[in-house]
Parts: C-alpha cells; sequence; structure tokens
C-alpha cells in the first residue's frame, strides 16, 4: 500500500512542475520573442513481481506482473514556433520571418540569441536591446540621420540631415542553429549556445534557409492562452485524482490498522 502513496505523490509533484511551467508561458504572453515552454514526463523504473516470459508450463509462458512506481520529469523543452507578427512602426522594431536568431555581444564578450527585435540606439548611437547590449555585428548610426532604411536581407541604411542618397552603415547578419531546442535560456529574451544545440551559423538573411528580416514589425510571444488554459485544467484535474489516490490509499491502511478492534 505504501507504493501506491509514493506513485501517486510522484505524480502531484509532476502536475507541480507541469503547473509551473504553464504559468510562466502565461506571464509571458506578450513577451516579443518568447517561446513557451513544455514539460515532458517518463515513467520511472517498474518491481518486477512476476518475471514476464517465465515458463508456467513446458508450453507455456507468464505474462508477468510488473508495477510501475510512478512518474518524474523528463524535459523541460522550448518549442520554436513563430509567433505573431505585429505591425508597430518603429524603425528599430524588428521581425524575423523564418528560422534565424539575433546575435547579441553580452558584456564578457560572449555571443547571446534571441528572437526579440526590439532594439533601441544607447549613446555612442549603437542599435542595442532593451538591457544596452549591442547588435552583432555592430551598427552604429550617425547622429544625423533622418531615417532608418532596413531591408530583408538585414542592408541597414541611413538618409542624412541635408542629403538625399541613403548612405549603407552596415548589414545585420543571422543565425541558425541545427537544434534551437537545445539553446539554454539566459533570461531577457536571450539564449547561449550549448552542445545539444549545435554552433551558429550566421549568414545573410534570406539565404541558406535563413529567415527575412522585416522592419516595423515584432514579432509576438507564440503563447495561444487558449491552450494553456485548457492545458492548466488537465493538470489541476491530474493533480487533484492524484491526491485521492493517496487519500485512498490511507483510507485502506486506516481500515488495516483498525482489524484487531
Amino acid at each position: 500500500m505504501m507504493r501506491a502513496l509514493w506513485t501517486a505523490a510522484s505524480g502531484m509533484q509532476a502536475q507541480q512542475l507541469n503547473i509551473d511551467v504553464i504559468a510562466n508561458n502565461l506571464a509571458n504572453v506578450n513577451t516579443s520573442g518568447f517561446k513557451k515552454s513544455r514539460a515532458d514526463f517518463q515513467d520511472v523504473m517498474y518491481q518486477s513481481i512476476k518475471t514476464t516470459g517465465a515458463p508456467s508450463t513446458n508450453s507455456t509462458q507468464t505474462a508477468g506482473i510488473e508495477v510501475g512506481l510512478g512518474t518524474t520529469p523528463g524535459s523541460v523543452t522550448k518549442v520554436f514556433t513563430a509567433g505573431n507578427i505585429t505591425q508597430t512602426g518603429s524603425e528599430l522594431d524588428l521581425a524575423i520571418e523564418g528560422d534565424g536568431f539575433f546575435q547579441i555581444q553580452m558584456p564578457d564578450g560572449t555571443t547571446d540569441y534571441t528572437r526579440s527585435g526590439s532594439f533601441k540606439k544607447d549613446g555612442q548611437g549603437r542599435v542595442v536591446t532593451a538591457d544596452g547590449y549591442p547588435l552583432m555585428p555592430e551598427m552604429v548610426i550617425p547622429s544625423n540621420a533622418s531615417s532608418i532604411s532596413i531591408g530583408t536581407d538585414g542592408t541597414v541604411a541611413v538618409t542624412q540631415s541635408g542629403q538625399s542618397a541613403a548612405t549603407t552603415v552596415g548589414t545585420i547578419q543571422l543565425a541558425t542553429f541545427q537544434n534551437p531546442a537545445g539553446l539554454s535560456s539566459q533570461g531577457r529574451n536571450l539564449y547561449q549556445v550549448t552542445d545539444a544545440s549545435g554552433d551558429a551559423n550566421t549568414g545573410t538573411a534570406g539565404q541558406n534557409g535563413i529567415g527575412t528580416i522585416s522592419q516595423g514589425y515584432l514579432e509576438m510571444s507564440n503563447v495561444n492562452l487558449m491552450e494553456e488554459m485548457v492545458n492548466m485544467i488537465v493538470s489541476q484535474r491530474a493533480y487533484e485524482t492524484n491526491s485521492k489516490t493517496i487519500q485512498a490509499a490511507d483510507e485502506m491502511l486506516q481500515q488495516a490498522n483498525n482489524m484487531k478492534r
């Protein structure tokens, strides 16, 4: 009977983790470039009471008896499906249509990656994230630039005061990965390379399967509110059912303890 108690408890712990993942998805429903997570579970070891395939007679075999001992989290995976594209009109709001990540230089010199294209200018005219991390390759907008034009291939051109012709100041390059789900989430919409993701492959937007860039748009979160609400209800009911299993096992133990009375 104690086996049922611990098995049901593992189910409650699993559903608690599932609710935590769903809560984070819902909290980031309006976070640009956010990719939802999904909790995956797997059954744990089994206790073999009767070995499967053991001979019962000279010509027959037993079906066996194996009792599972609950569930455990297998992984929490990022789902890199595309989010909705929203028009903002801002010159430095960029959306990637297709695969690809923007490259961001961190203070320690390493490169992180993001799908969020909400960029701004810093005091030096560099294109940076909301936290001030510069876009790579470094892009500097002249202080007298009256307009900024960014092509679908990432070419950045500016029109300066007193000039009619646009001047190219650089090209935004995108990075792709063999397995984006293997990237490590760092918060602030940033990801780091891991062995599971593979090394970054950089290139020009629109070439070799790398997505194109749309100026004046943002990719929003790919969280589906209806889907997350349904998942939350299912997880809540599964948690409740496991708690009732613990209650039933406890009542059976109580009856066994009261047999002498």
